[in-house]
């Protein structure tokens, strides 16, 4: 009787049953092993993302410095010797530094700079430095005084020099300026900030004539 009630698939081996899931461990590793994977590809892109920063940022204070330098090397060059009074205070000088510029009283090195731009007109002009930005003044002594910026918000100037040399009549030497500049980029992150020292010489091209 027992071995008519048996199923006609009774004779068949029963399947092995394997785990219903994972255990807690298996999910605890593969958990651990996602986080790796996603930390180490977070950071590489934001890696990426940092360089392209500090990249944009550099040639952003390439451009601008190179700028700066080129239109004061180009005023500068056509500077016009003083040969009456108004601009410069002494005659005959091709470059002043303002007693307002001076540092410690030296005529030949301040952090503004006066001249006359014969290719403007015989306009008067300076170029100084003031709340880290490197500004232009012309018409000066004019209803028309006007002073611009030649650095952006972006930009700071930490030092700016302007170093005199064959300016006045006493000498047989050309007129020089050398320039001594130091300028970075403004961010967030310290280390995002890109930042060059520039020292450049700057001569009248005209002869120093004596008048």
């Amino acid at each position: 009787m027992k071995n008519r009630l048996q199923s006609p698939l009774s004779w068949l081996p029963r399947l092995r049953r394997g785990p219903l899931g994972f255990t807690l461990i298996e999910m605890l590793v593969a958990i651990m092993i996602f986080s790796v994977v996603i930390g180490a590809v977070s950071g590489i892109f934001i890696s990426g993302i940092l360089q392209q920063r500090k990249a944009l940022a550099s040639r952003a204070l390439l451009d601008q410095t190179s700028y700066a330098l080129e239109y004061m090397s180009r005023a500068l060059r056509m500077a016009k010797k003083e040969t009456i009074e108004g601009c410069l205070l002494t005659y005959g000088l091709n470059y002043e530094i303002p007693i307002e510029y001076q540092i410690n009283g030296n005529e030949n090195l301040g952090i503004g700079l006066k001249f006359i731009n014969h290719l403007q007109g015989d306009d008067c002009q300076a170029f100084f430095l003031e709340n880290g930005k490197l500004r232009y003044k012309k018409k000066i002594g004019t209803l028309d005084e006007e002073t611009l910026d030649l650095t952006s918000d972006e930009l700071e100037i930490t030092n700016l020099l302007f170093n005199l040399s064959g300016q006045s009549q006493a000498d047989d030497l050309q007129p020089k300026v050398t320039i001594f500049l130091d300028i970075k980029g403004k961010d967030t992150t310290p280390e995002q900030q890109p930042e060059i020292k520039i020292q450049t010489t700057i001569s009248q091209r005209n002869p120093d004539v004596f008048y």
